[in-house]
């Protein structure tokens, strides 16, 4: 039988999908407000790997990461991501949102998102909230699953991981 173990906190992280700057730099305080400091903030790229956006948001879509200062309880990734749904909702126009809000968990084994879309390959968490192993951490970096978006998979991104990665190995070194 094995032993069950104290959880070690996880790094807390967002990505965003919006056509406009201002509505980035508009819900940057609600996510500092609720979760704290930013520690780590990648710079704009383009969003083009789907048109699953393009009817909601339109044209000309843009990317970005960041990470909270302080790790989460791993526990608490279905309120978050039901905290950023209700927040998405709250910047919306009418019925069109402005922004996508991914919060995910970063440890060093894995990437794990949240989502409201059930799958296979997800895991039902709480309140219709389920979570999806993205990425896992192997002979020195990130590598995708079948499942993984096209983004997640590129080296862009998984150098973003590795960074956020390398903050929270820091943060996390002799808790284990």
């Amino acid at each position: 039988m094995g032993k069950i173990k104290k959880y070690l906190p996880v790094k807390l992280i967002f990505g965003f999908i919006y056509q406009k700057e201002s509505i980035y730099q508009r819900v940057l305080p609600f996510i500092k407000k609720h979760f704290g400091k930013i520690d780590f903030e990648s710079s704009v790229m383009p969003f083009s790997y789907t048109d699953y956006y393009l009817k909601e948001f339109g044209t000309d879509l843009k990317r970005r990461f960041i990470s909270i200062e302080k790790p989460v309880n791993p526990a608490d990734l279905y309120k978050i991501k039901i905290y950023t749904n209700k927040l998405e909702e709250k910047l919306s126009q009418g019925q069109r949102r402005l922004i996508n809000i991914d919060p995910g968990l970063l440890d060093l084994a894995k990437l794990i998102l949240a989502s409201t879309k059930d799958f296979s390959h997800r895991i039902w968490l709480n309140n219709g909230i389920f979570a999806e192993l993205t990425l896992f951490f192997k002979d020195k970096d990130f590598q995708s699953l079948d499942w993984t978006y096209p983004d997640y998979r590129t080296e862009e991104y998984r150098y973003i991981f590795r960074q956020i990665r390398q903050i929270y190995a820091q943060q996390v070194k002799g808790l284990s």
